[in-house]
């Protein structure tokens, strides 16, 4: 069995990031953190890997050359076999390019399984992992809280909005992680020398043969959001009153 696992990073989101002159993207050392949704996916993948013997992992980072770091350490690190860096500006690429660049991927690797975090916490899409099983016409499961593997079938169990909804998926599949799906495990000094000599392949988006790689959405402007406006004191209910309907206009 194989398995395909997401390794992308993210801005901490308790970093302070500034605007680019042109109001288009981030810009100055931006701190960056391995998407948590991701360190489920590969938590999952490890998982299954020592539940089922001779299962291969690779984890797979979208960006520049220092997205190699994070799947290193975020990924090989923890135990996956090696890693794939596919080599992209990150300000030039949506999800939809994401998800065909995946499907590239999956026609060249082949995996049995494809293992995605829900959504990265930077653009908050949740669109990848979808795209993705519609493009290659792959049954998917998303929101995974629960994964087992029973004969030629996998078990998914996933959060829905009455309770719990479990379905049988046929390999090949896609799948989305969701953070109740386990607690992810820290790398090991011996894991962190290992990823060192680990294989880390490197591609560029053209080495995929992709039909469309054109991006559907255009970042047209970032801002920085407002500052909140001071409280005012009222001397009474009728002056409460009046600016409630006068100002904010809320009644």
């Amino acid at each position: 069995m194989k398995i395909l696992v997401s390794a992308k990073r993210v801005s901490d989101p308790n970093a302070r990031l500034a605007i680019s002159k042109d109001g288009k993207w981030i810009e100055g050392d931006v701190e960056y953190i391995l998407n948590p949704f991701c360190e489920n996916a590969i938590e999952a993948a490890l998982q299954l890997a020592e539940a089922h013997d001779g299962t291969e992992t690779i984890a797979v980072g979208i960006g520049d050359d220092e997205t190699a770091r994070f799947i290193r350490q975020g990924a090989l690190a923890r135990g996956i076999d090696r890693g794939i860096l596919v080599t992209a500006d990150e300000a030039e690429i949506d999800s939809d390019l994401i998800a065909r660049i995946y499907q590239g991927l999956a026609y060249r690797e082949k995996p049995d399984i494809i293992l995605l975090g829900k959504q990265a916490i930077d653009g908050d899409s949740n669109q990848v992992g979808q795209l993705l099983a519609e493009y290659l016409g792959w049954p998917q499961a998303t929101f995974a809280s629960k994964i087992d593997i029973e004969g030629n079938e996998v078990i998914v169990q996933r959060e829905v909005d009455g309770g719990l909804e479990t379905l049988a998926l046929t390999m090949p599949c896609v799948i989305t992680a969701d953070l109740r799906l386990n607690e992810p495990r820290y790398a090991s000094l011996a894991g962190i020398m290992k990823a060192k000599k680990k294989q880390l392949d490197e591609l560029e988006i053209d080495d995929l043969e992709l039909e469309d790689t054109d991006a559907k959405v255009e970042i047209v402007g970032m801002s920085t959001p407002t500052g909140r406006k001071a409280g005012v004191i009222v001397k009474d209910v009728d002056e409460l009153l009046a600016k409630l309907h006068n100002e904010a206009r809320v009644i």
